[in-house]
């Protein structure tokens, strides 16, 4: 993927705090350390995101719906 340069302003305490990563060897630049916590958040809002939609589901409905026929065949199925 080609890479593009953006400009950020950042406060100094946060910058000391990754450049303390990257002085650490955790990441082999500021650049990669940026990318990594922009994928990581960006990850964590879709995440997010996923159980909000979740949460607007019936679970009852849902429920009985993963169920339905189960009581039918629940005869049929061999003992273990």
């Amino acid at each position: 993927m080609r890479a593009v340069k953006i400009a950020v302003t950042i406060d100094q305490e946060l910058l000391a705090r990754l450049d303390q990563l990257v002085q650490d060897k955790h990441f082999p630049n500021r650049s990669r350390a940026v990318q990594a916590a922009i994928r990581d958040k960006l990850e964590r809002l879709h995440k997010t995101r996923l159980a909000r939609e979740c949460a607007k589901l019936d679970r009852a409905f849902e429920q009985s719906m993963a169920e339905e026929g189960l009581t039918e065949d629940y005869q049929q199925w061999p003992g273990y």
